[in-house]
């Protein structure tokens, strides 16, 4: 970052007073410019007792497996997120069921917020960021060609789960539905 959205004029890295971090302030106008964790927002489609994978169509990681995720987007939630990018990536039209897990990347700057969401039709197909999709049994899951470790660490916690029986594989949703 080198010049003031606000103004213009260019920046310098200071800890800004009342703070304890270097950040980048304007050097004319006084304006702190944050640069915080970008939020990933993923979706662990299921359909009867499988998930739903996605063949990666774009860098990184080009053809390999992975559900679909990716960045939220401004004045969408979360969940909201989870269903758009299994939209896109997988034509799947899923209903968020719980949160799954929360997994800090400090690294790189991300937090990954991943959710279960039971399918409601067993219709799919690739999306323009997918080359292909299908449905894995656990057992099947392809372990050695996953796009990140990230991943790998929550489907492996997600097995886990569910060989534990720490939750269900009957994929109705958790929420209680009203009655008119």
């Amino acid at each position: 970052m080198k010049f003031c959205s606000e103004c213009g004029a260019g920046l310098s890295k200071k800890i800004p007073p009342g703070d304890n971090l270097p950040r980048f302030v304007c050097d004319t106008c006084q304006v702190v410019h944050y640069i915080n964790p970008k939020i990933v927002a993923g979706c662990i489609p299921e359909w009867e007792d499988k998930i739903l994978l996605c063949r990666r169509a774009i860098e990184p990681r080009t053809g390999h497996w992975t559900f679909p995720a990716g960045f939220m987007e401004i004045g969408e939630s979360t969940e909201q997120a989870a269903i758009r990018e299994t939209f896109e990536e997988a034509h799947a039209d899923v209903e968020i069921t719980s949160l799954y897990a929360v997994l800090s990347l400090p690294r790189i700057s991300q937090v990954h917020m991943v959710f279960r969401g039971s399918m409601r039709t067993p219709e799919f197909k690739p999306g323009t960021e997918s080359l292909d999709v299908q449905l894995f049994s656990l057992e099947d899951i392809p372990w050695d060609d996953l796009a990140f470790p990230v991943i790998t660490e929550a489907l492996e916690r997600y097995v886990a789960d569910v060989a534990r029986g720490t939750f269900p594989m009957h994929f109705g949703s958790v929420f209680p539905r009203m009655k008119s």
